[in-house]
């Protein structure tokens, strides 16, 4: 028996030097020190032997167990060294190398555009105040001398939240427009006023190029004693100028919105062909960019403001038709297609 374990001894201990990682130095220990591993055995063979020979066949046995459980922690501590050693000579900086460049997010166009006009705006004494998104009928539409019924309620493709409640309350919706916070607005303040509302708008209809279901509006409202058509287009007018370029000629023409009375369109000379006729402006030399008008005197009635001492000017334009229209692109899908190859180019 000492002979057999002497020699299991050598063979163990060869074995285990040549274990070089950690699942070889498993495979070794289940081999040798498992509950079916070599030694193991010859353990249990110890009871077969005589009986003056199992005292020294027993302790030359226990002392070969608690040799190699030595050796194979010392093996293995041996070996997660080693691991570290090489990964961190792998991983290893070189603090002379010149550091790694960070990769820069960007603002979306949107934003972009959203905090360029504001700042347009802000300069010329404007304030930037935001509303909810999820509005009541009278808001949305009531207040800004829309009534049931009445057909420009039409104009917005409407996206219900619920109906009208047994107490008559008035029904919510999502914000067809961002005019419903003029009203709120005046309501919590005294002329005069200089504001603009920017923010999200919805329209229950068909997605397709030129039409989204949630895009951004910005509104703007002036409130004050003697304020006339000419303050309404010298301030759309350098706004035009500020953003895209000197050189823009504008033109009004009149048009409708229940809110305001005149109501007119703005349209700006074309900055791709300077008035020819393009693709952009679909050859007529001009592009629309927003509507406008002074305020209705009903509305400030609503409001309790006395339409023969204050008069006031309102507008309103969709942001994403200005990066559409000053780089080209012709389908309004792409701002929230989350593309990464288009926006990267913002």
């Amino acid at each position: 028996m000492l002979d057999i374990l002497e020699i299991l001894q050598q063979q163990a201990i060869s074995e285990l030097e040549n274990a070089n990682s950690r699942p070889e130095l498993d495979s070794w220990r289940i081999k040798y020190l498992g509950r079916k591993g070599l030694l193991t055995q010859k353990l249990r063979r110890i009871s077969e032997l005589p009986v003056e020979q199992r005292p020294q066949a027993g302790a030359a046995a226990n002392r070969l167990k608690a040799l190699l459980e030595e050796r194979h922690a010392a093996r293995h501590e041996a070996l997660i060294k080693d691991e570290l050693r090489k990964k961190l000579e792998e991983t290893r900086i070189d603090v002379t190398l010149p550091g790694r460049p960070v990769r820069l997010g960007r603002l979306h166009p949107t934003t972009q555009i959203l905090r360029h006009t504001s700042s347009i705006f802000a300069s010329m004494g404007f304030e930037v105040v935001e509303g909810p998104e999820v509005e009541t009928d009278y808001y949305n539409f009531e207040a800004l001398n829309i009534p049931r019924g009445h057909p420009a309620r039409d104009m917005w493709d409407t996206l219900w939240v619920d109906s009208a409640n047994e107490k008559g309350e008035y029904p919510m919706l999502m914000r067809t427009h961002t005019s419903p916070m003029q009203i709120r607005f005046m309501e919590r303040r005294q002329p005069p006023i200089r504001v603009i509302m920017p923010g999200k708008v919805y329209r229950y209809e068909a997605v397709d190029a030129t039409h989204e279901s949630m895009f951004y509006q910005i509104e703007g409202l002036a409130v004050d004693r003697g304020i006339t058509m000419a303050d309404l287009k010298g301030t759309l007018y350098e706004f035009a100028r500020r953003l895209f370029g000197q050189d823009r000629r504008v033109r009004f023409r009149c048009d409708y919105f229940p809110f305001v009375e005149p109501g007119v369109e703005m349209a700006i000379d074309c900055f791709i062909c300077k008035g020819e006729g393009c693709r952009v402006c679909k050859g007529e030399g001009w592009i629309e960019i927003l509507g406008a008008g002074m305020v209705h005197p009903d509305v400030l009635r609503r409001v309790n403001y006395d339409p023969e001492i204050y008069t006031g000017f309102a507008f309103g334009l969709g942001l994403e038709r200005i990066p559409m229209l000053k780089y080209g692109i012709d389908d309004i899908r792409l701002f929230y297609s989350n593309d990464l190859r288009f926006l990267e180019q913002f």
